[in-house]
């Protein structure tokens, strides 16, 4: 049995590897379109997310459950705006790749968390303990010093974990799965996606690349399995391993980002970004710590509860 739980545990931890590996391998896959506009990359990653969640959602027989939050207003409404913060998620995170700003991409997505915790206390009455408290703090102080000493304030970064935060709370809020919410939102999606290549194409005589060039064409077709694909690793995860691991396991994503963006794209890493990413990685350890040392003590409470001592 206990064999069992740690074969389990193994497996939701190489699918968390997949999941957070393909998620920080996502600057280079884009960075293959470079070129291309962002808003026709992101048109085509909602465009072929839905035929892939589908067609998933048909071979898991879960069609009736995907379509049962439109059929009540609340949920759907939810649904409708988790999928316009995704869609901004994703077209500012194309756009950060393609003008060359992986790093404060990768610095968005470090913050994500922190964001996570001061949603939390505004939305869902929760309370900071002093180590959350001081990892904001710190949060908040790299930003203000980017701000100062590189005079320039960090807003894609903010923009990216403020959306991606603000999705994850819309998400937890409703009773719908990870496959299932993403068919709906990709759904939602589609014609305003289809909306915005018209828009390209005859509004702004913008020349499209889908369809005109072989390579963009393949590589657009692939953006849907690549947006789905991670998810479905994370969703495998998520059933298999404790929440602090996969909290932890979190960072492998924005810390590639922030290697590629580095060694491989050769964006400018000056005393300001070096001092910035150095408090945020600060924030995050005391973060992780609490995160760590509170669910230690929830595993005790259950073990004495359970055995009455």
């Amino acid at each position: 049995m206990n064999g069992e739980r740690t074969s389990e545990a193994t497996r939701g931890v190489l699918h968390a590897l997949a999941a957070y590996g393909l998620w920080g391998g996502n600057p280079l896959f884009f960075h293959l379109l470079d070129g291309a506009s962002a808003w026709e990359i992101v048109a085509h990653r909602a465009i072929w997310s839905l035929p892939v969640a589908g067609l998933l959602v048909l071979l898991t027989g879960r069609m009736r459950a995907a379509l049962a939050p439109l059929k009540r207003f609340a949920t759907a409404r939810v649904l409708i705006t988790s999928a316009l913060f995704i869609s901004i998620n994703w077209g500012f995170f194309v756009w950060a790749v393609n003008t060359g700003q992986t790093m404060e991409a990768s610095l968005g997505y470090y913050i994500n968390p922190l964001m996570n915790v001061l949603v939390g206390f505004l939305f869902l009455g929760e309370r900071f303990t002093r180590p959350q408290l001081a990892a904001i703090t710190l949060a908040t102080l790299a930003v203000l010093w980017l701000t100062i000493s590189a005079g320039v304030f960090p807003w894609l970064a903010l923009l990216l974990a403020g959306s991606f935060t603000m999705y994850g709370f819309l998400r937890k809020t409703m009773p719908a799965g990870p496959l299932e919410g993403l068919f709906v939102e990709t759904v939602v999606l589609f014609p305003l996606a289809l909306a915005v290549l018209a828009v390209l194409h005859w509004g702004l005589g913008e020349p499209l690349k889908f369809g005109s060039d072989k390579w963009y064409t393949t590589v657009l077709l692939l953006a849907g399995p690549v947006t789905v694909t991670p998810l479905l690793f994370f969703a495998a995860a998520a059933r298999r391993i404790r929440l602090s691991t996969l909290g932890l396991m979190q960072y492998i994503a924005p810390t590639l980002m922030f290697l590629t963006a580095v060694f491989i794209f050769g964006d400018p890493f000056d005393t300001p970004h070096m001092i910035t990413f150095a408090l945020i990685w600060s924030a995050l350890a005391i973060y992780s710590w609490d995160a760590l040392r509170q669910e230690r003590r929830v595993r005790t409470a259950k073990r004495h509860a359970t055995t009455g001592n």
